[in-house]
C-alpha cells in the first residue's frame, strides 16, 4: 500500500515544477502577447535548516523509542507489534530503529525531488508525533513480573 502511494505520488505533476512552452516559428498573430513562462525556482535545499532539525527530532525520538522499548520489556511486558526475535536482539532492534529513521529521510527526499515540499516536512514531523505517543505509551504501561 505504501509503495503504491509513492508511486501515485511520484507522477502527480507538482505546481512548481518547470514548464516548457514551444514557441511555433510561425507567427499568428503579431500583435498577441507572449506567453509568460515561469522559471524553476527550487523553494529550498534538503538540508537546510528545518530539515535538519526535523531529521534530528526523528533519530532522537527513534532512539527514545528503542530505550523505552528495552525498558519495558526488562519490566515484563511484551513487544506486540515487532516480533520477539527481532526485539530480543539488541543490534537487530537498534538497526531496525535506524533504518526507520533512514527510511523517513529517504521519503522525504522522494517528496524534496518532486516538489511536494510540504509533504517533505509532514513526513517527518508526523513521524515525530507517532514515536513520540509511542514512547509515551511504552513508559506508561505498568509492571507485569510475576510474584
Amino acid at each position: 500500500m505504501l509503495a503504491r502511494t509513492l508511486l501515485v505520488l511520484l507522477f502527480i505533476p507538482s505546481p512548481y515544477a518547470k514548464s516548457q512552452q514551444i514557441e511555433s516559428p510561425a507567427q499568428d498573430a503579431p500583435t498577441a502577447p507572449k506567453p509568460v513562462i515561469a522559471d524553476y525556482t527550487p523553494q529550498h535545499r534538503f538540508w537546510d535548516r528545518k530539515n535538519i532539525l526535523l531529521f534530528s527530532g526523528v533519530a532522537v525520538f527513534r532512539s527514545l523509542d528503542y530505550a523505552s522499548t528495552r525498558n519495558f520489556e526488562r519490566r515484563g511486558r511484551q513487544e506486540v507489534l515487532i516480533p520477539d526475535d527481532v526485539v530480543n536482539n539488541s543490534a537487530g532492534f537498534a538497526s531496525l530503529e535506524a533504518a526507520g529513521a533512514a527510511t523517513s529521510v529517504g521519503i522525504s527526499y522522494i517528496f524534496h525531488r518532486t516538489g511536494h515540499h510540504k509533504m517533505e516536512r509532514w513526513l517527518s514531523a508526523g513521524h515525530i508525533g507517532v514515536t513520540a505517543f509511542g514512547v509515551g505509551w511504552n513508559y506508561s504501561l505498568k509492571t507485569t513480573r510475576p510474584k
